[in-house]
């Protein structure tokens, strides 16, 4: 596969992403390595890696706990701490190989760290992949609230080995799926409609359709790499979805949910608005609808979920002068940005998802 070529560094794909790893290595006069990973990819996809890695650098590894709940400051200050004292400098590169919390809370630390250090990412699940390792957002979660502290800084470059992704689960498959249906429906209907049916598929092309979803972000963060206009777009399905994820985390009372998993009910609530503010029709709802249900299993919400979600949405990192701010599809393939909803609205999607 062609290397593609974001804003100021390179996307490897396969080996080809080991090739650049290595030779950056020896172009480049570090101090000393350091991958950070979770316990899951410690165990499961550090092993892989290692053997591709030529370099006579000291090599350490600094595991955090997996979980969207250890992505927060707190476990940024262990690893700051951590890095301190194994004698990190502005010389050290870090590498972040994981899914999107590792990639996300990796890249904020190494961003952060002695005014920044080197970093490249290696994503290891299909939403870290085709979204969170793409487009230089670095950041962690304040509370339950997702991604409020953070930082817009690229790495050295972006490697994606899709077998790592033969260590996942089917669920965190699903999860970047959802993702991958997004890029469809905002951006490029022809690759939203060869999800239609998933049986005719061949998995054995996969790979091709993380490539197109990986060019489709990256044309659109090239646009726009501050997000002030066009790469609002990929916010679509991720007000409500965030909102929801919050929610779930926070709960007790509820099972904590998948990024994509939110992601997929925020994608039918907001076509929904879409489809009554008479941006999308009452065919390409159905379409939208019908093929994400088929894929997810539906959330149970009850009455009293639907106020604290509508809460949280004021927190949302998108909203401006204090109104929540929506991207909304306009037709399959296309979107339109900074959309005002009203809480009505927002209560009948609930209601049109339950149906």
């Amino acid at each position: 596969m062609q290397s593609i070529q974001a804003n100021s560094y390179p996307i490897h794909f396969n080996e080809k992403g080991y090739e650049a790893l290595n030779l950056h290595l020896k172009d480049n006069k570090y101090s000393n390595l350091f991958i950070i990973v979770d316990s899951n990819t410690n165990e499961f996809c550090l092993p892989k890696f290692l053997p591709f890695l030529e370099t006579d650098l000291t090599i350490e590894i600094i595991e955090f706990e997996a979980g969207e709940q250890n992505k927060n400051i707190e476990t940024c200050v262990q690893i700051w701490n951590v890095l301190t004292e194994l004698g990190a400098d502005r010389k050290s590169l870090v590498i972040n190989l994981g899914g999107g919390v590792v990639t996300d809370l990796g890249g904020f630390v190494a961003s952060t760290f002695k005014r920044g250090v080197d970093f490249i990412h290696i994503p290891t699940t299909l939403l870290s992949m085709v979204d969170a390792s793409v487009g230089g957002k670095n950041g962690v979660d304040l509370g339950n609230l997702k991604n409020q502290i953070g930082v817009i800084n690229v790495p050295k470059m972006v490697l994606i080995d899709t077998q790592y992704l033969d260590t996942l689960p089917q669920n965190e498959m699903r999860s970047g799926l959802a993702e991958m249906l997004k890029h469809g429906l905002i951006y490029d209907k022809e690759y939203w409609e060869q999800f239609l049916d998933l049986k005719s598929i061949d998995f054995a092309d996969f790979d091709e359709l993380i490539y197109r979803s990986v060019e489709i972000k990256n044309e659109i963060v090239k646009q726009d790499p501050t997000e002030k206009n066009i790469r609002k777009s990929l916010n679509f399905g991720h007000t409500l979805g965030h909102a929801i994820e919050s929610y779930f985390l926070e709960s007790e009372a509820k099972t904590t949910l998948l990024h994509g998993e939110a992601i997929a009910v925020g994608m039918i609530l907001e076509s929904f608005i879409s489809l009554n503010k008479n941006l999308i029709n009452q065919e390409e709802y159905f379409q939208i609808k019908s093929t994400i249900k088929t894929i997810y299993d539906d959330i149970i919400f009850e009455e009293n979920d639907i106020e604290p979600i509508l809460e949280l949405l004021i927190h949302d990192k998108k909203n401006e002068y204090g109104n929540i701010q929506f991207a909304l599809i306009e037709g399959i393939g296309k979107i339109k940005i900074n959309q005002s909803v009203e809480n009505e609205l927002i209560l009948k999607a609930f209601l049109d998802y339950k149906s």
